[in-house]
């Protein structure tokens, strides 16, 4: 049996380098994370792009109608108006879905919760 200096030694080397390598499954993680959510925040902001671009053309094709009655420039109006819904509902879908993928830190959170265990049998150790 070794001594009490050289144990606790042991034990500040183990839970440095246990918490060295907890920061780095961290940054990991929190750079997966990150990149998720960016993915789905830039989506999400194309489809606020897309649904203002809707809205103007939305109040167009009301202009029109209002103006002109069913002339051809309306039926034209219409189709890009839903074509740009159709944008819009797209990317809000997608980005929703990414957005449902961001996993935050699990295997950090999973590690962290087995910390106080390991404490707790290198001090049985002792």
């Amino acid at each position: 049996m070794g001594s009490i200096g050289a144990l606790i030694s042991d034990i500040a080397t183990d839970m440095s380098t246990l918490v060295r390598q907890e920061l780095e499954l961290a940054k990991a993680e929190a750079k997966e994370s990150a990149t998720r959510a960016g993915k789905g925040a830039g989506m999400l902001a194309g489809a606020g792009v897309a649904a203002h671009v809707m809205a103007i053309f939305a109040t167009a094709f009301l202009m029109f109608v209002l103006a002109e009655l069913f002339d051809s420039l309306i039926w034209a109006a219409l189709v890009v108006t839903l074509l740009w819904a159709v944008a819009a509902a797209t990317l809000a879908v997608l980005g929703r879905n990414q957005l449902k993928r961001v996993r935050g830190l699990p295997q950090t959170t999973e590690t962290v919760k087995a910390v106080p265990d390991a404490i707790s049998q290198d001090e049985d150790r002792a």
